[in-house]
C-alpha cells in the first residue's frame, strides 16, 4: 500500500531523534506500518488487544504512583515502582498529546523478569498500536511484556 504524504512525513519524523534521541524507530527497518501489523500479529497470537495491554500498564502505573519510587505489591507475582522525571514528552503523531516523564517498572516475583515504560509507550500502544521499532531506546516486545504484566 502506498504511503500518504502524512504518512511519510510521520515516518520521517519518528526516524529521526528530534522528540527523542535515537527516534521512536530505532535501526528497525522495517516500515511504521510492519511495525504495527507485526506487534497486532503477537498480540492476537497471545489472545490480547492493544486495550487491554495498554489498561493493564495504566493500572499498575496508577497503582505504583502514589508510593514513587517504592516498590508496591501488585499482586502475589508481581511488584511495581514508578519514578518521576523532570518535564514532557508529545506524541510524535500529529494531535494534541503531552505526557509526563514517568517511568514505570514491573517485576515478576516468580521469574525476575522485569519491563518498563513510560506514560508516552502506554498512549502510543493504545491509541497507535505502536510499540517503536527494534532498537530505540523505549521500544517493548509486546510478547516480552505480556508475559510480564499478565498472570500466568
Amino acid at each position: 500500500m502506498k504511503q500518504s504524504p502524512q504518512d511519510k512525513n510521520l515516518e520521517r519524523m519518528l526516524r529521526s531523534g528530534r522528540l527523542v534521541a535515537g527516534g521512536f524507530l530505532g535501526t528497525d527497518s522495517r516500515s511504521l506500518d510492519e511495525i504495527i501489523a507485526e506487534d497486532a500479529a503477537v498480540l492476537h497470537r497471545l489472545g490480547y488487544s492493544v486495550s487491554d495491554v495498554a489498561a493493564r500498564m495504566q493500572d499498575l502505573r496508577d497503582l505504583a504512583r502514589p508510593a514513587l519510587g517504592t516498590w508496591i505489591q501488585a499482586d502475589e507475582e508481581l511488584e511495581v515502582k514508578s519514578e518521576d522525571y523532570k518535564g514532557i514528552i508529545v506524541c510524535p503523531w500529529p494531535h494534541e498529546g503531552r505526557y509526563e516523564k514517568r517511568i514505570t517498572t514491573a517485576q515478576r516475583l516468580d521469574t525476575g523478569q522485569s519491563i518498563s515504560w513510560s506514560d508516552l509507550n502506554i498512549h502510543l500502544i493504545r491509541d497507535h498500536g505502536f510499540f517503536e521499532g527494534r532498537g530505540a531506546f523505549f521500544r517493548i516486545e509486546p510478547e516480552e511484556l505480556i508475559k510480564v504484566i499478565f498472570k500466568g
